[in-house]
Order: structure tokens, then C-alpha cells, then sequence
């Protein structure tokens, strides 16, 4: 099992900047695929970005751009730094990893973007 443990978030005015992390714990061994989804009120579950264990990043286009994935391989986190944030924007975010296959999720961070 892989244990995400999710931290950051919270409100920011239109053209804002937040950031949102993510530690792995557990069988962390073996994890290829870090990504970041969210999910606004009434709308389904959407990715915004992913990095492989190769490096290889993906945005969804409306953040590419204004979104950034990282991943810091010897503490076992991956951050998603947000500028230029958009009233659309706002949602709750998720940490992703998947194992072998396996799919595992953090907790959800709330990212509010009002003024």
C-alpha cells in the first residue's frame, strides 16, 4: 500500500499564486506515474498534470503554462505549483500515484481562487 499524505492549498485572489504538495509513504517502490487531479463542484474528477518516473510531463491544456509538476525523487513528494490561478480554477485537488498498476489517492485539498 502507498500512503499519500496531501498539504497546502487554500484561498488566493485571480492571479494568485499557490502551491500543493504530496508525500509518499509505504511501498512507495515501484511507483511509475505521480499526478495531480481535481474536481470542481457538480463536475467529474479531471487531470490537470502527471510526471512519470522518466520525468515525462503532462498539462491539461487549460494550465499549461500557468501550472507546474515537480517531483522530488529522495523525499518522495510531488508539488504542483499554480500561478495565474482563474475563478475556474477553484476545486478540490487530489495527489495521484499508481503502482503496478495500482491506483492510490490523497486526501483532497481544497484550492479556492476568489476575490
Amino acid at each position: 500500500q502507498v500512503q499519500l499524505v496531501q498539504s497546502g492549498g487554500g484561498l488566493a485572489q485571480p492571479g494568485g499564486s499557490l502551491s500543493v504538495s504530496c508525500a509518499a509513504s509505504g511501498n512507495t517502490f515501484g511507483i511509475n506515474l505521480w499526478g495531480w487531479y481535481r474536481q470542481a463542484p457538480g463536475k467529474q474528477r479531471e487531470v490537470v498534470a502527471t510526471i512519470t518516473n522518466t520525468g515525462s510531463i503532462n498539462y491539461a491544456d487549460s494550465v499549461k503554462g500557468r501550472f507546474t509538476i515537480s517531483r522530488d525523487n529522495a523525499k518522495n513528494t510531488v508539488d504542483l505549483r499554480m500561478n495565474s490561478l482563474k475563478p475556474e480554477d477553484t476545486a478540490v485537488y487530489y495527489c495521484n500515484v499508481v503502482r503496478f498498476l495500482n491506483s492510490f489517492w490523497g486526501q483532497g485539498t481544497q484550492v479556492t481562487v476568489s476575490s
